[in-house]
């Protein structure tokens, strides 16, 4: 099955961009091509540019808080695992622990001025050619594992972040029911009645080759399903397809 996700606001679409980029910084550094690592810096520098924009430590911190909240107030509740609900207040409050002790995120990678004179670089198309930036050339000539070990020193502040971030996005997906629906006519339409969700997940069998086109507000959610043609424009579909859904909100 294809999983595919929605989020129903601007908060969770940042922390899923952000989580998107992570991923990819950890599967670009594990290549030894020097051309891998050229994407791992460039991403890791996107991430930057994210903490500059946004106060994204502050916002994945109340998020923890909340969700600290909301499983406290579990104990109330007959039948609760207290040793599991236990165990996940205990990795919130480490998670929460090591990101609250930070100061302004990455801050040690901008002092750098090595770095800082890459980044700069980065923005200029080719940039960071031999003949711009020769030391920059001269480092992704040395042995990968000491290029990947640099990149891991370099990513390392950003760590508490990464725990903490994908912690809140597995609490809240951890949070969504998985249903079966059908979308007649390649539509499906719930009338929500004023409740808010904060993610749609959506899976859908490989076998279907279409994709779904999601949105929603606190009245209705809709899934269309579309193909691409020969051009790659997306066509709407007209048959049913049967497909899963989990509305997650914490």
């Amino acid at each position: 099955m294809i999983l595919y996700e929605y989020p129903c606001n601007e908060r969770v679409r940042s922390l899923l961009r952000v989580e998107y980029l992570f991923e990819r910084l950890f599967f670009f550094v594990q290549g030894e091509d020097a051309h891998y690592h050229q994407v791992s810096i460039a991403t890791l520098f996107d991430l930057l540019d994210i903490c500059d924009r946004t106060d994204l430590r502050g916002a994945v911190l109340q998020d923890l808080e909340r969700q600290r909240g909301v499983l406290s107030n579990l104990r109330r509740h007959p039948g609760v695992n207290l040793t599991t609900l236990d165990e996940m207040l205990a990795e919130i409050r480490e998670a929460y622990t090591a990101l609250s002790a930070q100061g302004r995120i990455g801050q040690g990678l901008r002092d750098n001025e090595w770095l800082a004179s890459l980044r700069g670089r980065l923005s200029i198309p080719g940039g960071t050619s031999q003949i711009d930036m020769p030391s920059y050339f001269s480092w992704q000539l040395k042995p990968a594992s000491v290029r990947q070990q640099d990149i891991k020193n370099w990513v390392a502040p950003l760590m508490p972040l990464y725990k903490a971030l994908a912690l809140t996005l597995r609490l809240l997906r951890d949070s969504g029911d998985v249903v079966d629906c059908v979308a007649q006519n390649g539509q499906y339409q719930e009338m929500l009645g004023g409740k808010i969700f904060q993610m749609l997940r959506v899976w859908i069998s490989p076998d279907c080759q279409a994709f779904p086109e999601m949105s929603a507000n606190k009245y209705v959610i809709w899934v269309r399903f579309a193909m691409q043609d020969n051009e790659l424009k997306p066509q709407p579909v007209t048959s049913d397809i049967p497909f899963k859904l989990s509305r997650c909100n914490v």
